[in-house]
């Protein structure tokens, strides 16, 4: 989805493809804790990506563009994700 040549569709509303980011960012950051563990350079990791597919959006894609604001929707929507996986994970019974 991130790498898709061109932009999915008309957006449903103002900012849904922020919206669109951060859910995505939750997801993958929350599936890499429960994963691969605590370790935090994982999460920077993951912050890291972020901000490299939107610099490959920008220079590799023709028709896309790079956008600071979607680094900054998929750091806090990382950030959440890890969080709620965190606390999940301290909650839950050893398996």
């Amino acid at each position: 989805m991130l790498f898709s040549p061109t932009a999915s569709g008309e957006p449903q509303f103002a900012n849904s493809d922020k919206v669109v980011h951060y859910l995505l960012f939750a997801l993958l950051a929350a599936t890499v804790r429960w994963r691969f563990g605590p370790a935090q350079r994982l999460l920077w990791l993951v912050f890291g990506y972020a901000a490299l597919s939107e610099v490959i959006q920008a220079l590799v894609l023709p028709g896309r563009s790079g956008d600071v604001v979607d680094v900054l929707a998929d750091v806090a929507g990382a950030s959440l994700g890890w969080l709620i996986a965190e606390r999940r994970l301290r909650v839950s019974p050893a398996r």
